[in-house]
């Protein structure tokens, strides 16, 4: 009903002066958009654009629009900004009205020529060129819309989109929707130390310790996995995504506690009894997603 409002202009939608790309999903929970968005980033910087990132800043305690720096405190602005302006060195801006979060990043930041938004596909005030959805290896689970199922619209959503990007090696979730479908992999290697990252170590150097693994975002299981793919043993602690971390959470006894770059941008700021050692990871997408956002904002039928 909401949707069909703004289809015939009951519900009042803004366009920006310049292009939005939506990365957002149409289920419940992390499915790797972030990682997508900081990927995109930096792929479209190297092709000559300028974008910026908007994001709802979700579970941040910031009211109104706000840019988000290096070192902003994740427990006003969300730790999901925090750690995209960390990691995409783009202009980010925070909002629940997104639209007026774009207008705030464009006036404060007039060279950006493209807007990336962390999740908003469901958002419909803010207009939008290009809208890719992320999947991961849960798929669309029940097939049933909230609050019967983990969907936030129906399936048949998808032949809207302009992509679909599976994450993991899952199979496409509506493979009878005729959509250009992207498969991205979530790389990680090394580790670094959270109040150092100038430290780093590999897997190999973890093997035999006592070690509590760490995980407060939406997919704590793909952590996990990922963990167990370096051969390595630890106690598995989940934590509700988005968790506001206290020192007590984790007064573990072992060797070092390990984690997401998501929850770290929270633990940097907590006194802990044990080394942290944090995972970066880096999307890989193929075939081309950025080249492939470009195409069809000119127009052009992709390659």
């Amino acid at each position: 009903m909401r949707r069909g409002g703004y289809r015939i202009g009951l519900l009042r939608s803004e366009r920006m002066p310049v292009p939005v790309v939506i990365v957002g999903n149409i289920t419940v929970g992390g499915s790797g958009k972030t990682p997508l968005v900081i990927h995109l980033a930096l792929a479209l910087r190297k092709l000559g654009r300028r974008p910026g990132i908007v994001s709802r800043g979700y579970r941040g305690g910031s009211a109104g629009v706000t840019e988000v720096l290096a070192d902003s405190d994740p427990a006003v602005l969300g730790d999901e900004p925090v750690l995209l302006a960390r990691r995409s060195g783009c202009p980010v801006f925070v909002g629940r009205d997104r639209p007026a979060a774009a207008r705030a990043l464009l006036a404060a930041h007039p060279e950006c020529d493209l807007i990336l938004t962390d999740d908003g596909l469901q958002h419909y005030r803010l207009q939008r060129d290009v809208e890719l959805a992320v999947f991961d290896q849960r798929g669309v689970m029940n097939g049933w819309c909230l609050p019967a199922g983990p969907l936030r619209e129906p399936v048949s959503r998808l032949t809207q989109v302009d992509a679909v990007v599976i994450n993991g090696s899952a199979v496409s979730p509506a493979p009878t929707v005729d959509r250009p479908l992207f498969r991205m992999s979530l790389l990680g290697e090394k580790f670094h130390r959270l109040d150092d990252p100038r430290i780093e170590c590999s897997p190999a150097d973890l093997a035999g310790r006592n070690l509590h693994a760490v995980a407060g975002i939406g997919a704590p299981e793909r952590f996990f996995e990922q963990l167990r793919s370096m051969r390595l043993s630890f106690t598995a602690n989940t934590f509700p995504d988005h968790h506001d971390f206290s020192a007590t959470d984790l007064d573990y006894a072992g060797d070092a506690i390990l984690t997401t770059e998501k929850d770290a941008v929270k633990l940097a700021r907590l006194s802990l009894p044990l080394p942290v050692w944090v995972l970066p990871v880096t999307a890989e997408v193929s075939p081309d997603l950025a080249a492939f956002v470009l195409e069809t904002l000119n127009g052009r039928p992709p390659a």
